[in-house]
């Protein structure tokens, strides 16, 4: 495998050394000599010029406008003779920057792929297999590698501090890691440097009420709103908004606002589409009168009951089980290679609130969803309290779905539930 490995990362990168170094290589050719045939030509036309002026049958001003347009002709003609001659002056430094190439792109690929990459996924893939079902908390290794990395961006930052595009990847990275207390300030100086962007306004509005115990009063309020006047068709802000007016009980703007944000959906993203229509449903349900047995699309933030020990971590209610692939399926030939496992809300805002990912070799694949695996900060396995497991067998290789892939659900159950079973048992249309 490691010989099989290097022979073909060895045939790429002469392709690549093949295709940038022939230009630098090839030899100009020689400047003909057609052109200089011509220079006699318009010296015969300059003295014919000076002949019909003399002659009365130019005016100076005619002479000028036909005498300038002679020159500009020589010029260029004069500049395609120039050309080779400089081109070839040039070719001991295009050979030097052509060697120069060939010893530096082979070396500094193997750095990088030895600094970034997994030598070790050669010789042991199951590390790589493995690896693919976590986020990056879950392999210090890399925690530690992003963590560099950010902290890289950071000081390169602090030597550019007006930099707000930088400062608001920034912002997400350490969101992303899951350290709000960091991302928080950070935001606030990106929104400082600039402050019209709806989309940086929403993420801050996120990170701070996940921040301030999962609350969107007060001043995530206020940038979800800014936001939103600044532009009326941001989905996340509209999201956001729609889950204040749903927690205060305001079922019609709820209703509203996920209406708009549905309105603003890309046009392939089908899941969240489903599960905005879900909640619209939800809360026009609710309009309709209430009923106890209604399920809450996203719990009240801050009228949030006692939280038990065993879950503020969220692991108390997680959910485990396996999927299979059902019989129908089980003969096909062709498999989509990336599998995802998620838990999305019955009746709530967007987004899965839990998602792993494997493969189909890892199938009948054993699932563990919880709050560490959840891909949007302000939304908890834990805070949900009804969901439906998807697995999907993805041809795309992501989450989104798409015609062919392979698909089943399970049906609802609450969080904590264990040992569950998802059958794939379908292919979208």
């Amino acid at each position: 495998m490691t010989a099989t490995f290097w022979l073909i990362v060895s045939a790429m990168t002469l392709c690549v050394l093949g295709l940038l170094l022939r230009p630098l290589l090839k030899r100009p050719s020689a400047a003909t000599s057609e052109q200089e045939k011509t220079l006699p030509v318009y010296r015969q036309q300059f003295s014919e010029l000076e002949q019909d002026r003399a002659d009365g049958l130019l005016t100076d001003e005619q002479y000028r406008t036909a005498r300038s347009e002679l020159e500009r002709r020589v010029l260029e003609e004069a500049g395609g003779i120039e050309t080779p001659t400089v081109a070839t002056g040039g070719l001991v430094n295009l050979r030097v920057v052509a060697l120069s190439l060939a010893m530096i792109i082979p070396a500094a690929s193997g750095v990088l792929y030895w600094t970034l990459g997994n030598p070790a996924a050669m010789t042991h893939p199951v590390v790589s297999a493995s690896s693919s079902r976590g986020g990056p908390g879950d392999d210090p290794q890399m925690a530690d590698s992003l963590n560099t990395l950010i902290e890289q961006l950071r000081k390169k930052l602090e030597q550019n501090p007006n930099d707000a595009v930088g400062w608001g990847l920034l912002a997400r990275s350490y969101m992303a890691m899951e350290r709000y207390a960091d991302a928080v300030p950070i935001f606030d100086k990106a929104t400082k440097l600039d402050p019209n962007n709806a989309s940086l306004l929403a993420d801050y509005a996120d990170a701070l009420g996940v921040h301030q115990g999962r609350k969107l009063d007060g001043k995530p309020e206020t940038l979800i709103q800014k936001a939103l006047k600044l532009d009326p068709h941001n989905v996340k802000a509209l999201m956001l908004s729609g889950t204040i007016a749903y927690n205060r009980k305001d079922f019609a703007r709820a209703a509203k606002e996920w209406e708009d944000a549905h309105a603003y959906l890309p046009p392939d993203d089908q899941e969240s589409a489903d599960q905005l229509k879900a909640s619209i449903a939800e809360a026009k349900r609710h309009l309709g009168g209430p009923s106890k047995n209604m399920l809450v699309a996203n719990p009240p933030m801050e009228q949030a009951k006692p939280v038990k020990p065993a879950t503020q971590s969220g692991q108390s209610r997680a959910i485990t089980g396996k999927v299979v692939l059902g019989p129908n399926l089980a003969s096909k030939t062709s498999l989509p290679d990336t599998l995802f496992v998620f838990a999305k809300d019955v009746a709530g805002p967007p987004m899965p609130v839990s998602i792993v990912r494997a493969s189909k070799k890892d199938l009948p694949f054993t699932f563990r969803l919880d709050d560490s695996t959840s891909p949007m900060p302000s939304r908890k396995l834990s805070d949900i309290d009804t969901v439906v497991i998807v697995a999907r067998l993805s041809k795309s290789g992501k989450a989104m779905p798409e015609s062919g892939d392979l698909e089943g659900m399970s049906q609802p159950v609450k969080p904590g539930t264990d040992n569950i079973t998802v059958v794939i048992d379908r292919e979208r249309p």
